[in-house]
């Protein structure tokens, strides 16, 4: 039986409004799939500009069986590589972030320039043609400050998610930040259950005691209240009235969603005692407590914005148990640590969240890798989260297996 058949067989087994069979989360052959139709296919989210604002910058992820580098060329452009050297295949850039004058594979010394062309290969004789072996370039494209790479050789269009993104982003300022930390763990969980466990907040009263500080989830924002309730109708109204897009945007796909949430009696941020992390501010609104705007993008990322500061999440796999979770905490550029911010008080409450998120994970990747496992049905009040995440899964791997 053919990888695909295999893994239409175990999508098919899926009930309504039910988790995932086991064995897609485990099954060595549907990760496969997962990479072939998903990973490799759609859009996915690599890094933000401004971590690359000078030429010759550059970082590198790995996204499924493809090494990427992005970089900045001399001339101002970003560009996204396959980085692999075009000789015997070592990797030219081994650095998660850099910055070199060339980019020269550290092998054989083959030199490229920052646009891709190869510009030097010793003993390669007098016949040999440089221009045929440039690096090969993959898909990259760029909304407010977001980059994102497909390694497809025809990439999905991307307009409509940067017209659907653009109104909500463009007034928090991102494109004048910095990151003030990074982290990245290792989740030793398959990638849809990292999803499925941010998708929803059922677990947080007895997991999550220092984001509940802040957060609290909205009926209404979730899908499960019916009709706006006026508090949160007034909340968004007041942020809409000073140029905040706030009310919830989604792709009919489901891939992409956008909204904003108003925060717990008074707190302003994500903290320990809910008040700003960071003194500048990042959007010019002038309204005092503009909550969080939530955006998610399957596969790749989910993202928070706040007054004082943004977070932006990205998820890679790295195999059918194991998901690589980076977290950047983004400040004004002009910002100060030590000053303006304090590194501890900025990042505690999330760099907890997700630890306390990558035990869940994994221990509900041991469970439904068991061959006892049975999925169970998802909550109608507190769940649907999960429960779009898997549908759209289901609905886009039927459709790409189908064709």
């Amino acid at each position: 039986m053919s990888n695909q058949n295999k893994t239409l067989g175990f999508l098919q087994q899926r009930e309504a409004r039910h988790g995932l069979p086991g064995e897609l989360y485990g099954d060595p052959d549907v990760y496969r799939e997962d990479l072939a139709q998903i990973w490799h296919k759609e859009w996915i989210f690599a890094g933000h500009t401004f971590e690359l604002e000078k030429p010759g910058q550059y970082f590198t992820l790995q996204i499924g069986d493809y090494p990427i580098a992005v970089v900045r060329g001399t001339d101002g452009e970003l560009r996204a590589f396959h980085n692999a050297c075009r000789h015997r295949g070592s990797k030219v850039c081994n650095e998660d972030h850099g910055k070199a004058a060339k980019l020269v594979c550290p092998y054989h010394k083959w030199t490229f320039d920052l646009d891709g062309k190869l510009l030097f290969a010793g003993n390669m004789g007098g016949n040999f043609d440089k221009q045929q072996y440039g690096l090969k370039p993959a898909h990259c494209a760029v909304v407010e400050s977001y980059i994102f790479v497909c390694v497809a050789e025809m990439a999905p269009d991307f307009e409509p998610f940067r017209k659907a993104v653009t109104p909500f982003i463009a007034p928090h300022g991102l494109n004048n930040c910095k990151v003030a930390y990074e982290a990245s763990i290792v989740e030793k969980g398959n990638w849809k259950l990292v999803f499925e466990n941010n998708r929803e907040c059922y677990h947080c009263e007895g997991s999550h005691p220092e984001l509940l500080n802040s957060y609290v989830e909205n009926l209404s924002v979730a899908g499960i209240a019916s009709g706006e309730e006026p508090e949160l109708a007034a909340f968004w109204d007041r942020c809409e009235a000073a140029g905040l897009p706030s009310r919830l945007v989604m792709a009919e796909s489901g891939q992409f969603r956008l909204t904003r949430i108003p925060l717990a009696p008074n707190a302003t941020s994500y903290t320990m005692d809910g008040k700003p992390a960071v003194s500048r501010r990042l959007d010019r609104s002038g309204v005092e407590n503009i909550g969080a705007l939530l955006y998610f993008n399957y596969p790749s990322t989910w993202n928070h914005f706040l007054g004082d500061h943004a977070l932006s999440f990205r998820v890679l796999p790295m195999g059918p148990g194991e998901t690589l979770l980076t977290t950047k905490w983004l400040v004004h550029k002009d910002a100060e640590a030590g000053v303006d911010y304090d590194i501890d008080h900025l990042t505690r409450v999330w760099k907890a969240t997700n630890d306390q998120d990558r035990r869940l994970v994994e221990g509900t990747q041991c469970g439904v890798t068991s061959p006892a496992y049975v999925p169970g049905p998802y909550s109608d009040t507190a769940e649907n989260g999960p429960c779009q995440f898997d549908d759209w899964y289901c609905d886009t791997m039927r459709r790409k297996l189908n064709v």
